[in-house]
């Protein structure tokens, strides 16, 4: 994986405040980049490999209520948020502050797309 990449995820990672952690994961939950903050407090609960196929399984039945595929899922806990993105094969997942600004993060949806088709070859089965 490219350098450019990292910088660019480690680049967004500084522009919202109050993001912790930027993590790309292919739908099994098997991390294949990782950026966070120095500051980052122990959020490592959004980041477990089973937390990311619940997601996955998630946005499959919430699929089934009609409206469309579902895209993203914003979890808000006690101290932190967690927005998940479905770009499958890839799934992003964003942790902040509770009070990180939701919408700074659901804007990046679209600026990521064309950092991610590299990483989507190496996960695409040949």
């Amino acid at each position: 994986m490219s350098d450019d990449i990292k910088k660019y995820f480690n680049d967004l990672l500084q522009k919202v405040s109050g993001l912790y952690v930027i993590q790309i994961a292919d739908r099994d939950g098997v991390p294949l980049l990782r950026v966070s903050n120095s500051q980052e407090k122990n959020v490592d609960f959004a980041l477990m490999p089973s937390f990311i196929p619940t997601f996955t399984t998630a946005c499959d039945q919430a699929s089934k209520l009609g409206l469309g595929r579902n895209k993203t899922i914003i979890s808000m806990y006690s101290n932190y948020q967690v927005v998940q993105m479905n770009k499958l094969p890839l799934i992003l997942t964003f942790v902040g502050a509770e009070d990180c600004n939701t919408g700074h993060i659901l804007a990046l949806e679209h600026q990521v797309d064309d950092y991610l088709e590299e990483i989507k070859l190496a996960v695409i089965e040949p």
